[in-house]
């Protein structure tokens, strides 16, 4: 995308405001982050094998967060089915009715968390919420608990300047399994449509430009992941015995593995599809830096770098379930489980993408393996429409509480649930915004919020609220 130009149909905000706002935002920075820390400190992983009751207390601090800010009509925790009786993860759900025909807003992000890895690969421990120079070091401190305490801390400062007897519609949904797929989140939409339903809604939980300019996200990769079971014998056979002759799980996966690239490294499946992209100047040297390229080491692909990240599709084996290397024996292995992960470019649906993998895998299986794919989710990717008010209102918004013009940016990561935001609220504005950098490192060790950063999305998002509640 390109950098966007000043917007003409959005009021900027008077001097005043934008002061008394930017004093009441930093008044109350040290208590946000005092929240966020007691969030960061509940390791709310959503994922099967982690202890649940950790989702369902964070849950219950975000919801006394809301309750406390005294603005709303009713605050809850609650949870939608993901199929059957299966229940998903506690989920917070807000709102406040507006009043004399002024818009609603709904504010989006999840508290829930990635896994944390290996502590050792962190400098502090992954939930002991640690101030380093201008960055707070945690799993989940930006990713998306900064998130969610920009919510808190953009009404905290609204209700200052403007009171609690405003007109503005507010509607919360705070997501406990994001991390996991958010499997329930369709049904969610459905149970409380009406509660939901607003004119604008905010998704908090995407990257900037740097630590200077501010970015909205225009555009999404969708994503498909699954499991793929490669099998080719019926039990563990001595390597020495019968290596070279009987084609072991390994080999097989290994072999079928290598044809989803070319050898430059692009994605060389047939029917995974591109789409023209205008992007930024974004160098080698910059991906290098900003990805931790090891030295020698060169890209893959081919194309603009923002090109590859945004509007090409990219797959990643992201797990193998296979003997550690300390619990090896010289067998001929019979079964291995893979976990692949293909992100699909704008302008094509998940499922075709899926079907595309799937065919790939089945026409290239090597020695007549047997292939069983598995597990698998779907998220299609998405185009923001940027002609309407309310986007207008945040770029105004960033350009005033930044200080410089927001970059209109892509991501080469996915938010599948926009779609399903689409789906049920097609009247609504999408603004997809964020706390997180290019050194944020979410999802990996040593995961970082730029307190700047989020003082700055703070002051955004109440200078938001304000221009909502100054339309008519």
């Amino acid at each position: 995308m390109t950098q966007t130009q000043p917007t003409e149909n959005s009021r900027p905000a008077s001097d005043s405001t934008l002061e008394t706002l930017r004093d009441a935002v930093q008044a109350g920075l040290p208590a946000a982050i005092a929240d966020l820390s007691r969030l960061v400190r509940i390791p709310s992983v959503s994922w099967d094998g982690f202890d649940p009751t950790h989702v369902a207390e964070s849950a219950d601090v975000v919801r006394a967060l809301f309750e406390k800010l005294g603005v709303f009509d009713s605050v809850e925790v609650a949870r939608a089915a993901i199929t059957g009786d299966t229940l998903g993860q506690p989920a917070v759900l807000a709102t406040r009715a507006a009043k004399n025909g002024k818009p609603t807003i709904l504010l989006y992000a999840h508290h829930d968390v990635q896994p944390p890895g290996k502590d050792e690969d962190w400098d502090s421990s992954p939930f002991e919420p640690t101030v380093r120079g201008d960055r707070l070091y945690g799993r989940g401190a930006a990713d998306d608990k900064a998130g969610v305490l920009t919510h808190v801390a953009s009404i905290r400062a609204f209700t200052e300047v403007f009171g609690r007897d405003f007109d503005l519609g507010l509607a919360v949904f705070i997501e406990g399994e994001e991390e996991f797929g958010s499997r329930s989140f369709s049904n969610f939409l459905i149970d409380h449509h009406d509660q939901l339903e607003a004119d604008a809604i905010v998704v908090a939980d995407a990257d900037n430009w740097n630590i200077d300019t501010p970015a909205l996200t225009v555009a999404l990769r969708g994503n498909v992941t699954f499991r793929l079971t490669v099998s080719t014998l019926d039990h563990a056979s001595h390597s020495g015995m019968f290596g070279g002759a009987a084609p072991d799980a390994m080999t097989a996966t290994i072999a079928l593995l290598a044809t989803l690239w070319n050898r430059d490294g692009g994605v060389a499946v047939h029917g995974l599809t591109s789409t023209e992209m205008d992007t930024p100047e974004y160098t080698e040297d910059q991906l290098r830096e900003e990805a931790a390229l090891l030295d020698g080491v060169t890209s893959i692909g081919t194309g603009a770098i923002l090109h590859r990240l945004w509007a090409q599709p990219s797959i990643t084996v992201t797990g193998i379930d296979a003997p550690t290397v300390i619990n090896a024996s010289n067998t001929l292995i019979p079964s291995v489980t893979v976990r692949i992960s293909v992100r699909v470019a704008p302008g094509q649906r998940s499922e075709d993408a899926f079907a595309a993998a799937e065919q790939h895998l089945k026409a290239n299986v090597p020695f007549g393996a047997h292939l069983r794919i598995w597990d698998v989710d779907q998220g299609n990717p998405f185009l923001v429409d940027t002609s309407g008010p309310a986007v207008a209102d945040a770029r105004a918004a960033m350009r005033e509480a930044w200080g410089v013009e927001p970059v209109d940016t892509g991501s080469g990561g996915s938010i599948p649930f926009i779609a399903d935001l689409v789906e049920q609220f097609p009247r609504a504005e999408i603004l997809v915004t964020g706390v997180e950098d290019p050194d944020t490192r979410a999802h990996s060790p040593n995961e970082s919020l730029h307190l700047g950063v989020f003082r700055r999305a703070i002051l955004t998002e109440a200078l938001l609220l304000a221009k909502l509640e100054s339309r008519a």
